[in-house]
């Protein structure tokens, strides 16, 4: 019975310390020069790469350049947000490139979110007739110039696309015009749609 109860404690343990490792991302240590920089952005953007934040996205995996220029366009306000906008006007060129850097080569998590079959038909039509694959790529995995969509938070996806439909983002016009045409239930199911691929 003893030798039963230590197997039972013992395979416990083992799935559980399993579990915690396929769960928690990993990330490596970031140059000194942006430590503390890195230590604000996973306050909300989550150590292990999952934001803890509502609408804040993943930046682990993310585009280098699509996060540098992000980076950019909050500090001269070509993007706005009230966190975002005066932690970068902090920043410097050469800490933008640090941090777009180190995020960048950081592991991609997986949030596990699933779409519904309502959403996913409609993203798929969305993205369709929008044309979305022909910068995002057929994946939605994005490139060295454009964003990753695939399994962004749906809650980001959501909220930016809106911003763009409602001019409140205004550092890509040519998203403004586009998201224009659809309707925000069909963009919320959009955003289901991408954080489920």
């Amino acid at each position: 019975m003893l030798l039963d109860t230590i197997r039972f404690f013992t395979l416990s343990a083992f799935i559980l310390s399993t579990v915690g490792s396929v769960t928690a991302q990993e990330r490596t240590q970031p140059p000194a020069e942006i430590a503390e920089q890195v230590q604000l952005c996973v306050s909300c953007h989550g150590e292990d790469g999952r934001p803890v934040v509502e609408n804040a996205p993943i930046l682990f995996g993310q585009e280098f350049y699509y996060m540098f220029v992000q980076l950019r366009d909050y500090a001269a306000g070509r993007r706005e947000n009230e966190i975002m906008t005066p932690i970068a006007a902090e920043l410097d060129r050469k800490q933008m490139e640090a941090l777009a850097t180190y995020f960048s080569e950081q592991t991609w998590p997986g949030l596990q979110f699933s779409a519904s079959d309502q959403d996913i038909a409609t993203g798929q039509t969305v993205s369709g007739s929008g044309q979305c694959t022909q910068c995002h790529l057929g994946g939605f995995n994005g490139n060295s110039r454009v964003p990753r969509l695939a399994g962004q938070s749906a809650d980001y996806l959501n909220q930016t696309m809106l911003d763009f439909k409602n001019h409140v983002r205004n550092n890509a016009p040519d998203k403004s015009s586009l998201l224009e045409e659809f309707s925000d239930a069909d963009l919320k199911a959009m955003a289901n749609f991408l954080a489920g691929l």
